[in-house]
């Protein structure tokens, strides 16, 4: 929310100092802005929305299960990568807002994270 509440305002009066994160990789910040505004959008009664598919159905790419590909927006992601990065970027509500969404939109994602034995690092 702060970061459309930015947009709106064009980072004018009202808008909250930039944190170090923001300073440090602003396009990275900006992406994970538009990801999360993709895959919530409301799905309309003909179409689903693709971004929400696809954040729903990936799999990990050390997984030994055969990837199928019958789902147009599946892709595979290494989960490890990701699962640092989401560690690294806790301070920020964008991340953890994506990790919030991952672990209730995603089996996969899920799975991978209660099996692992350092979760403390994502606590």
């Amino acid at each position: 929310a702060a970061g459309l509440w930015t947009v709106f305002t064009l980072g004018g009066v009202g808008s909250k100092p930039t944190t170090q994160l923001e300073q440090c990789s602003p396009l990275a910040n900006q992406s994970l802005l538009l990801l999360l505004v993709l895959a919530n959008l409301t799905d309309a009664p003909d179409t689903p929305n693709p971004y929400r598919q696809a954040i729903m159905s990936f799999k990990n790419t050390q997984d030994s299960t055969a990837f199928s590909s019958s789902n147009p927006h599946a892709f595979q992601i290494n989960f490890n990568s990701l699962y640092t990065a989401l560690c690294d970027q806790q301070k920020s509500d964008q991340a953890t807002l994506l990790l919030y969404m991952l672990l209730h939109q995603n089996g996969n994602v899920r799975t991978y994270v209660l099996a692992r034995t350092d979760i403390e690092n994502l606590v």
